[in-house]
């Protein structure tokens, strides 16, 4: 489950149901149409939907900005119908498998060294990042441009410095 922001969907697309391809096929029908940043929802209660859309997204300029899980056990996956949207990063910072607060320390000290207007591409999958980066960004001034979960609960952020 992503505590990232949630995006205002243009589509809705209810696969509960149907099994595996069916959601993603659905979804790429959808997506092909939408006009770049513009994002379907979509609901699926096949296990297989989760790799099978973040394989899809692997290789699509399309991106699951953020999955929730629902009451009914079904998932809702967001889904930006992308274009080379992501800023060219200055720097990398991959923590995956650091916990909190370990990504934000060291993203902070990262940061203190990078110039003005350079961008930090910050890669985590700690439990409550999707949260704890919008907010830190918030009260420290930074710019978070662009955020992507590139895999379930693994998310990409990218911080420019003011």
């Amino acid at each position: 489950m992503s505590d990232a922001p949630t995006p205002i969907p243009a589509v809705t697309l209810d696969m509960r149901g149907t099994h595996c391809p069916a959601p993603l096929l659905g979804a790429k029908r959808i997506v092909d149409d939408l006009k770049p940043g513009e994002v379907l929802v979509l609901y699926s209660d096949c296990p297989g939907t989760p790799d099978d859309l973040f394989a899809w997204s692997r290789h699509t300029e399309n991106h699951v900005t953020r999955s929730e899980r629902q009451p009914d056990g079904s998932h809702a996956y967001y889904i930006q119908r992308g274009r080379s949207h992501h800023p060219v990063a200055s720097a990398v910072l991959d923590l995956t498998g650091v916990v909190c607060p370990g990504p934000i320390v060291e993203a902070k000290h990262l940061l203190g060294s990078m110039a003005s207007g350079e961008t930090l591409k910050l890669v985590s999958n700690c439990p409550g990042i999707s949260s704890d980066i919008p907010e830190w960004v918030k009260a420290t001034g930074f710019a978070l441009l662009a955020t992507e979960e590139v895999s379930a609960g693994k998310f990409e952020f990218y911080i420019r410095k003011p």
